[in-house]
């Protein structure tokens, strides 16, 4: 069964085995999420489950985000609706509960999903690690963009040409990361390595697609 679920980042810890060897992880609150719609290939030409995470009542939705529910004559709605593609979809039934125990064991292998930290307006040097100018006395070029290309053939910058801007508050997946403990008591995840987003932030964590 393909292995998925929703959570929110807590934060960073360490975890120690046995023999004394320590292991960095991230934790991560897991579900419980609810499946709110699933799709086949005889209705909508592909295969997937789209579940719904952090219970809400369908009178503090808007009227677009109550109608979905109502639509599937749900009783209660989600703030966060995210959908995960699974060959076998038609294992799964509107209203059914996912929690991170009936998904995951210990040693699985997870690809984790997320916004990253957002920084700002940033310069080159920060945002790409550019190279400074020099610093001696007289200088009057330190942190600056550099050179823009060539000025007459073909007369413009190129595009890719690194350059100050926004940084961070991109959607960006690590692959591979191991699952170090399931607590289905608490309904924890803990996840060895660092996943993006800052604290409380949403992840989306699924079976790894390279394990």
């Amino acid at each position: 069964m393909k292995k998925f679920i929703l959570g929110t980042k807590i934060g960073m810890t360490q975890i120690f085995a046995a023999d004394g060897t320590c292991t960095p992880v991230t934790v991560v609150q897991a579900g419980p999420c609810a499946v709110v719609q699933k799709k086949t290939v005889e209705t909508d030409g592909y295969c997937a489950v789209r579940i719904g995470f952090g219970e809400t009542d369908l009178k503090k939705l808007n009227k677009p985000e109550r109608g979905v529910f109502e639509k599937l004559d749900l009783k209660k709605g989600y703030k966060h609706l995210k959908e995960f593609k699974a060959e076998n979809a038609e294992e799964f039934e509107v209203g059914q509960e996912i929690s991170v125990a009936t998904m995951f064991s210990d040693g699985d292998a997870v690809d984790v999903r997320g916004t990253s930290k957002g920084k700002g307006y940033a310069g080159t040097t920060k945002r790409y690690g550019n190279k400074i100018g020099p610093i001696s006395h007289g200088s009057k070029y330190h942190r600056g963009v550099g050179s823009m290309g060539p000025t007459t053939d073909p007369g413009r910058v190129m595009p890719g040409k690194h350059m100050p801007g926004h940084m961070g508050s991109d959607t960006v997946t690590v692959q591979n990361l191991t699952v170090v403990k399931v607590d289905g008591e608490r309904g924890l995840l803990l996840i060895k390595g660092a996943v993006p987003g800052p604290k409380g932030a949403l992840l989306e964590i699924a079976e790894s697609v390279k394990a």
